[in-house]
């Protein structure tokens, strides 16, 4: 598996993971770009080897979540998690700690509860989201950036391109809801990188 995203979602039509009882999922994905050469920076941890993330903690926001594979359905769009709970991961992309994006989807809320994303909006830089995976190990990320973005520009290359590092996208929903279409405006995203990879 290289650090290539085995598919990068389009921009228009971006709807991921939100939550009114009726999910958004997102449009369908295609390639991108090969040819990122990994960092040498000694203080950057190295990439771990592809292994099942089974549960994601944010303590900053209250996250302490199992979490299910997600696929793409038949139409080519991403699979969303069926209710609120749990969050998901993308399997067409890096598990996090391995080289690349490593894409988490939760739904800010589901049948006007919150959901496992919720409070997502309110995460800070430098807050801590840890992933255990199967292979006994934990991946810790600090969070460098939470940003919100309207469906219509979704930075697609930021979330989903190459990378020359282990990275992490938790994308949930946000901005105001439309009633129409029951669906929200916007999207957030949680932008972190690995900093430490322990056995669990």
């Amino acid at each position: 598996m290289t650090a290539l995203v085995a598919a990068v979602v389009a921009t228009s039509a971006v709807a991921t993971a939100c939550g009114s009882g009726r999910p958004q999922p997102l449009a369908t994905p295609s390639s991108a770009p090969h040819g990122v050469t990994p960092s040498t920076t000694t203080s950057v941890p190295a990439p771990l080897a592809r292994s099942r993330p089974v549960r994601v903690r944010i303590p900053a926001i209250g996250v302490d979540s199992g979490m299910m594979a997600l696929g793409l359905q038949a139409d080519g769009t991403l699979q969303v998690p069926p209710t609120g709970f749990p969050a998901g991961w993308y399997t067409g992309a890096p598990t996090p700690g391995e080289l690349g994006p490593a894409i988490v989807v939760g739904h800010v809320d589901w049948a006007g509860r919150p959901g496992v994303f919720y409070e997502l909006r309110r995460l800070k830089p430098g807050a801590q989201v840890t992933v255990a995976r199967e292979d006994g190990t934990t991946a810790t990320f600090r969070v460098t950036r939470v940003e919100q973005f309207a469906k219509g520009t979704f930075p697609t290359q930021a979330v989903y391109g190459d990378i020359d590092h282990a990275g992490l996208r938790l994308v949930t929903c946000g901005g105001a809801f439309d009633r129409k279409t029951h669906s929200y405006d916007d999207n957030v995203v949680a932008f972190a990188e690995l900093v430490s990879a322990l056995p669990a």
